[in-house]
């Protein structure tokens, strides 16, 4: 069966630490979208991941919860650490445990319109990896993964090794501000959008945090606005929401614009609250209609 969207990534251990709590959970890419596309409706989804058989009953969940999951066997799980201040849009992170990467062996048997490869470690997949499933469907990356160094236990940010080998073979990809800067060496998202895409990208999707978000298709630039949160609760998974509702606003069929605008009010709705997004289309569209808007200011 060829699925509208194919989510790759591992579902991790998360430690989240905030000046308000500090508590164990889920996390990872893969445990945030799919949550989030199981609240919306008619879309034929899958979810591929790994992770330590310590941590099986978070599959059994989503399973309980309708979610089609295939799960690679891996030694063990990614163990994070999250560190938050008062500003969600920063974290300093930790990496306490590291799962086995994605092997062509096992996803060879996949289809899918889009494939959502949700690395949060550089080799989580390999550029045979990305290369193969290019030729299957249309291939979704968040660059986070690809833009982080683990010495120790400690994260540093560094650019994407083999970068315009990988991004010739991407449809999408997503990226923060600070990822934006390392991919690009330039803060500009208008110039980092044209020169992600000369490196093969068919659409830049370049988020600015509380200011919004700028997608770049290689004709025109889409400006998106953020829909401001009444509160500020959990930015965990924010990023992995928003390409949630994106990819599944295009995999619909759905223009650009209207995609982002989407994606940006389940992001909102996501930040409003602890765990997952939980929302309705009711609940995001009528963020759309009411929450206050912030556009990006670009020079």
């Amino acid at each position: 069966m060829k699925h509208q969207l194919c989510c790759i990534g591992h579902i991790t251990h998360d430690k989240i630490i905030t000046p308000r709590r500090t508590a164990h959970q889920p996390g990872g890419t893969s445990y945030y979208f799919s949550h989030a596309i199981r609240c919306l409706p008619d879309i034929n989804y899958m979810l591929v991941t790994a992770l330590g058989a310590e941590d099986m009953h978070v599959v059994d969940e989503l399973r309980r919860e309708g979610i089609l999951v295939k799960v690679m066997p891996s030694r063990q799980s990614v163990y994070f650490e999250n560190i938050y201040g008062e500003n969600q849009d920063n974290r300093t992170q930790h990496v306490l445990a590291k799962a086995d990467p994605f092997t062509i062996e096992y996803l060879q048997d996949l289809e899918a319109q889009i494939f959502h490869l949700g690395s949060l470690l550089a080799d989580d997949f390999s550029l045979e990896v990305v290369a193969y499933l290019s030729k299957k469907g249309r291939i979704s990356i968040d660059a986070q993964g690809y833009l982080r160094e683990v010495q120790g236990e400690d994260v540093f940010p560094v650019d994407w090794d083999r970068k315009e080998e990988f991004l010739r073979y991407v449809h999408f990809l997503k990226a923060n501000e600070p990822e934006t800067l390392a991919l690009t060496g330039t803060n500009d998202p208008m110039v980092a959008a044209v020169q992600l895409h000369a490196w093969g990208v068919k659409e830049v999707l370049l988020t600015l945090g509380s200011n919004g978000s700028v997608i770049y298709d290689g004709s025109d630039f889409h400006f998106i606005p953020a829909y401001r949160p009444r509160e500020v609760v959990d930015a965990t998974g924010c990023g992995d929401t928003y390409m949630t509702g994106y990819l599944y606003g295009r995999a619909k069929g759905w223009s650009i614009d209207d995609a982002g605008r989407f994606a940006a009010a389940m992001s909102t709705l996501k930040i409003e609250a602890i765990g997952p997004f939980s929302g309705s289309l009711d609940d995001i569209r009528g963020c759309m209609e009411t929450a206050e808007r912030t556009y990006p200011c670009i020079s």
